[in-house]
């Protein structure tokens, strides 16, 4: 049986994925051991990412391959600029300002859109992950921080999507209609791997920020 793209991208990727999850500085925020304003760097991060995947998904809406990757209703700039708020208070934005981890990052995002099978690279590493493991992460925050919604953990709350199974398996199924030849396929393989990794470093950046702080 053939296997489908979305399984062996799946499977090509699932070490970078496990390394993601034992980093450091999400096993300091899971464990309860960081202060409000520590998980707000990685809050702030993540604003400065979304933003610019948010705005590669508006100018790449109408693109008869990417297009199919764009959902409104995933965009995160709002919910994180909510929880900004919650953290940091109004003036939140004069607090914040991206990591050299996150610039790259971010660098990296807007030099492959225009490539669509890089484009769906990153934006498949990041919302299935939020769409994951992401809503264990938000269980634990407000369990740690208080947090209800209407700001703290927005990021993670996807209510117009519906049944989140349901759309996971709906972007599984548009990954597999691709149907990229051989050399596309490794190409968009390795851009994933690369996306773990930029993401990864964003997360060892904060820890050594936590460890110089204390």
């Amino acid at each position: 049986m053939t296997t489908s793209f979305s399984e062996t991208l799946r499977n090509a990727t699932w070490g970078d994925h496990q390394s993601a999850e034992s980093e450091g500085y999400l096993s300091e925020l899971m464990g309860g051991r960081l202060n409000e304003h520590e998980y707000g760097e990685m809050v702030a991060q993540h604003y400065f990412a979304y933003v610019a995947l948010d705005g590669v998904s508006r100018q790449l809406a109408d693109h008869p391959v990417a297009g199919r990757f764009v959902f409104p209703e995933l965009y995160r700039e709002r919910a994180l600029e909510r929880d900004l708020a919650t953290i940091y208070g109004p003036a939140w934005r004069d607090r914040i300002t991206p990591s050299k981890s996150t610039g790259t990052l971010v660098a990296r995002i807007h030099q492959v859109s225009d490539w669509p099978g890089g484009y769906i690279a990153h934006h498949y590493t990041r919302y299935l992950g939020d769409l994951s493991g992401g809503q264990f992460i938000r269980m634990e925050l407000q369990k740690i921080y208080g947090y209800a919604k209407g700001g703290g953990v927005d990021f993670y709350i996807f209510d117009e999507l519906g049944s989140l199974p349901r759309f996971k398996n709906e972007y599984r199924a548009r990954l597999d209609a691709l149907e990229p030849d051989e050399r596309e396929r490794q190409r968009i393989i390795r851009e994933v791997k690369l996306a773990y990794q930029l993401n990864t470093e964003v997360l060892t950046e904060l820890m050594h920020v936590v460890k110089a702080a204390a």
